[in-house]
């Protein structure tokens, strides 16, 4: 089956933006938009999934729900028409691309063998939830973001803040819209988001 290849300038000239996929269609999406011609770029890390008679290790999404590719937005049909695309991010209607130093700096992490994982956005004055270590279950305000993975959070005790420096694995951010929830499960001694 021959490919129709929808654009004639040089890829690398071409900026980057994000796609927004549907869930779990990543990988879809990336042969979708690699078979058409663009070059796609989905960002992955190992992890290692537990389940009650195995364990297996399976090759996920860095950013869950979003594949990166360069395009010509003027020419941006063919993109939004491989199935599992939703829109191509940006403000409002416009789309935004990525700056191209930022691709780069994940695309170097990737290829770097590091461990990476998905991890949440945090902002000094974001209410955050302690989901491991002695202070679990107690939420807080992010005060300060200090060198490595440590924070230092306000935490309202009795009506009194008390300032206490965490870990940064030990938190997550709370959602304005959910309740807090319990830890993520463990497997052996990895993370799973």
């Amino acid at each position: 089956m021959a490919v129709e290849v929808i654009h004639n300038e040089a890829p690398a000239a071409l900026p980057w933006y994000a796609i927004h996929v549907k869930s779990r269609q990543e990988h879809l999406v990336s042969a979708g938009l690699n078979g058409r011609g663009y070059e796609a770029f989905l960002p992955l890390y190992r992890s290692q999934r537990c389940w009650s008679d195995r364990q297996k290790q399976l090759d996920l999404p860095l950013f869950p729900g979003y594949v990166f590719c360069r395009l010509n937005v003027d020419r941006r049909q063919s993109v939004i028409t491989v199935p599992g695309v939703v829109s191509i991010l940006g403000l409002g209607r416009t789309p935004m691309p990525v700056p191209e130093d930022e691709v780069v700096a994940v695309q170097q992490l990737v290829q770097s063998g590091l461990m990476a994982v998905p991890w949440p956005f945090l902002r000094t004055g974001e209410r955050v939830l302690i989901e491991r270590g002695p202070l679990v279950g107690l939420e807080g305000i992010l005060l300060e973001i200090k060198s490595g993975l440590r924070l230092v959070l306000s935490i309202e005790l009795l009506q009194r803040s008390v300032a206490a420096e965490v870990d940064r694995a030990w938190i997550r951010p709370i959602s304005k819209r959910q309740p807090p929830t319990t830890a993520a499960p463990h497997c052996g001694n990895q993370l799973h988001y």
